[in-house]
């Protein structure tokens, strides 16, 4: 009972903090300002920093599992880079994000509800591709080779990219065949009727973009989180609060995302040195301190450059 405490004060925080954002924050359909983002913002990153303190606590006493058996302290550097990464990885998919809603001319007013359900959809695929992940790691010591190959690849191939606002018009049409999804809006509907006919909405239609494509990002996450630990509360937690924080980080950013350009030459370094943590993972073992600085430091640098970039 005493291992299962700490999942259950987890679990009960998370659904705490989605209530809260849902009917406290955002009871009614609304534009969210800058400065409210900003203090959601806040709120998110400190509810995630402040958790450490429950980390230290649940692995000093004992009261999780620890396969790996690391000392407490250890498991809060290994919580706050597996945070730091699953933030830093994501600055992709607010880019996406904000084409998705683009593409669909989705209204500022109906965004944070269909980010909120693509965080539910997100929670439930991330907890599938972690227990996936960990099986594969456990069952077959040498498939860290094969995630950090498959970073390495993802890192090369992310300059490789065709720029995606050239497309930001074109919306997914495999997916708007197959669903049916129409170009109207009915208000924060999801299906309504046109010419006699029930399709589903444009608000749909970026709420399954959204789940796919963050599908897609967690194949990239997924393996970086397991070159700093295969502990699964220390995945499962770091992911969820970076993922919980993502939404209001999207509205602080999205009038400054093109400002933060130089950031994923960041992202470029942080995946290279995990890729390559990955595949030395069974000769070298590499400080959690030492990943840590690297991410701290690559994240600086790119934020530096950026706002350098962006004065002039």
């Amino acid at each position: 009972m005493q291992e299962n405490l700490p999942w259950f004060i987890l679990i009960g925080h998370v659904l705490l903090l989605l209530f809260i954002d849902f009917f406290v924050l955002h009871k009614k359909n609304e534009i969210v300002t800058n400065k409210k983002a900003l203090w959601e913002t806040l709120f998110f990153v400190s509810n995630a920093l402040l958790f450490t303190g429950a980390v230290y606590y649940f692995y000093k006493n004992g009261m999780v599992a620890n396969p790996t058996q690391i000392p407490a302290s250890e498991a809060v550097f290994k919580y706050i880079s597996g945070y730091l990464i699953e933030l830093s990885l994501s600055v992709d998919n607010l880019f996406v994000i904000a084409i998705i809603f683009t593409g669909y001319n989705i209204p500022l007013k109906y965004q944070h509800k269909l980010l909120f359900l693509g965080i539910l959809g997100a929670i439930i695929f991330r907890a599938i591709l972690i227990a996936f992940g960990l099986l594969l790691i456990n069952k077959f010591h040498n498939v860290t080779i094969i995630f950090g190959l498959f970073l390495l690849y993802t890192a090369i191939s992310m300059f490789k990219k065709e720029d995606l606002n050239k497309n930001k018009d074109k919306k997914n049409k495999g997916i708007a065949k197959f669903f049916n999804i129409s170009d109207v809006i009915d208000g924060d509907k999801f299906r309504t009727i046109v010419d006699g006919k029930k399709v589903f909405t444009a608000l749909f239609g970026a709420l399954i973009t959204i789940e796919f494509t963050d599908l897609l990002f967690a194949l990239d996450s997924i393996p970086a989180i397991l070159a700093i630990t295969t502990d699964p509360y220390l995945i499962f937690s770091s992911n969820i609060f970076a993922i919980m924080g993502l939404r209001s980080l999207y509205f602080f950013l999205a009038n400054m995302l093109e400002r933060f350009y130089y950031l994923k030459y960041s992202v470029f370094a942080i995946l290279i040195f995990v890729a390559f943590k990955l595949m030395l993972a069974n000769w070298l073992k590499i400080p959690e301190w030492i990943s840590l600085t690297v991410i701290a430091i690559s994240l600086a640098i790119g934020i530096w450059v950026s706002m350098v970039r962006s004065k002039k």
